[in-house]
């Protein structure tokens, strides 16, 4: 009897840590590595960035990818594959709403199959819109990236896939409600309007691409740190391909320049960061 009551008191207190994290006002960031990330918010609401949680550096991909029975938003920076990642099994699963810019929204109804009542103008948008989200909890604005976003499409029944424009890349400027301000920068490079972002909203945290080859790299994306002036830095799309060479140690290198190595935070793949 003592062991049974043990082990539903231990069940009863692992379902009362994420309520009390979010009584407690804390956001959760969990990055699933290349730009995928999970945010749940201080009212318990679920955020997925560019969910390819299946990708070769996450290990426990797949039994993550699983265990998502709840997602409210998926948020989609660009069309390319490492990007949309598994959002669209994740979409039909959970139910999510997909937010992403316009065109890129309406390419993944036509080639993906994402479910079209799930991607209306309510959650799609573009460059210098704000959209109020979830009952006020979480506000995204559409951000420029300089990029491309095309997309692997179907042809026609028995040919190959062609590349289909995939309306344009975008980063997102996520401002939660008693949380932080999260600025995904998606793929880019860098660009001197990058130092308006923090005009809009002051950063809390910016998630930064800093991997080089088809992104900025580490002394690039340490002077994009420098004009959004963001007070915790989070690099991510490095590592998860060979030709991505940028390396966390020398974007410190990078950031020590302008005083600002003490702003950068490594996660590790599927480790998550408490904001308060």
């Amino acid at each position: 009897m003592k062991k049974s009551f043990a082990l539903l008191w231990m069940a009863l207190f692992s379902m009362l840590i994420p309520a009390l994290a979010q009584a407690a006002g804390k956001t959760e960031i969990t990055w699933y590595g290349q730009a995928a990330f999970k945010i749940t918010t201080p009212a318990g609401k679920v955020l997925l960035i560019d969910p390819w949680i299946d990708n070769p550096v996450n290990k426990s991909g797949k039994e993550e990818l699983a265990k998502l029975d709840r997602v409210d938003l998926i948020l989609l920076t660009h069309g390319h594959n490492d990007h949309i990642g598994n959002s669209v099994e994740i979409g039909k699963k959970t139910r999510a709403k997909l937010v992403a810019p316009h065109g890129l929204g309406q390419a993944m109804v036509q080639y993906k199959g994402y479910p079209k009542e799930l991607a209306g103008y309510e959650t799609l948008g573009n460059y210098g819109g704000e959209l109020v989200l979830l009952g006020g909890e979480v506000k995204v604005a559409f951000i420029p990236a300089v990029h491309d976003s095309d997309m692997t499409a179907p042809l026609a029944p028995g040919l190959p896939p062609t590349q289909a424009a995939a309306g344009n890349p975008a980063g997102f400027l996520i401002t939660i409600k008693d949380g932080p301000v999260i600025y995904h920068t998606g793929d880019t490079d860098l660009f001197s309007d990058m130092a308006l972002v923090k005009d809009f909203h002051p950063v809390d945290i910016m998630l930064t691409c800093m991997g080089d080859h088809f992104t900025m790299g580490p002394r690039r994306a340490a002077q994009a740190v420098r004009l959004v002036d963001a007070k915790l830095v989070v690099p991510m799309h490095f590592a998860t391909m060979p030709i991505l060479t940028g390396t966390p140690e020398e974007f410190a290198r990078e950031l020590s320049g302008y005083g600002l190595e003490k702003r950068m935070k490594r996660l590790a793949v599927g480790e998550t960061l408490i904001w308060q």
